[in-house]
């Protein structure tokens, strides 16, 4: 008897082309804007809405490409931290959106700046203390009464502190922007948060 070869058939997944793409710097802001959005009743998935982290602001010439005016033509929005600012203006500029774009053109373009960036924005509107009660909840606290007492550490302020806790661990920033995300009252969420998620 002949061998039969069974051949299984190809399944090919094409990705849905979003109705809309937020660029943001990393996973951390990623993950505060959709849990931010679920909070306030959204689901963006559903809304055709594609979160992107471009793993810093220097990548964005790479997203435009892709989903700008010469590559799929989608509706962009961005949020970015405020050091960054001139390569999201070289990139739009670069994408033919605009030149030498003032920061209200940029935000009516979709694009929204952190003052320092997304952590700074979210621990100023808690407030360092209730942020140090989320650290506290976490089971950390002893470890960041430790990092409080380092040399370096020492007579620096409490919101300077937890920035460096966040900052100085692997992971740390994404962990927190989803927890202080989840622990703020909607009524204090920081303007450029609101305001790329009310843009989009």
């Amino acid at each position: 008897m002949g061998l039969v070869a069974i051949v299984e058939p190809v399944v090919v997944v094409t990705e849905a082309v979003p109705r809309t793409v937020l660029l943001v710097e990393g996973m951390s802001d990623r993950s505060a804007l959709e849990v931010l959005a679920r909070r306030r009743g959204r689901d963006l998935a559903a809304e055709g809405v594609r979160v992107v982290a471009m793993g810093g602001a220097t990548n964005i010439g790479h997203f435009l490409d892709r989903y700008g005016p010469a590559g799929l033509d989608i509706r962009l929005a961005g949020l970015y931290d405020v050091a960054e600012e001139h390569f999201i203006q070289r990139g739009l500029q670069r994408a033919g959106l605009g030149s030498g774009l003032s920061r209200p053109q940029l935000e009516a373009l979709g694009f929204f700046v952190c003052s320092a960036d997304l952590e700074d924005e979210l621990i100023r509107a808690l407030g360092p203390e209730r942020v140090e009660q989320i650290v506290d909840a976490e089971g950390e606290l002893r470890s960041f009464r430790t990092l409080q007492r380092q040399p370096a550490q020492r007579g620096r302020s409490l919101y300077d502190q937890l920035r460096r806790l966040m900052g100085g661990r692997s992971g740390g920033k994404l962990r927190y922007a989803r927890l202080m995300a989840e622990a703020i009252d909607l009524d204090r969420v920081p303007r450029p948060l609101i305001a790329v998620l009310d843009h989009i």
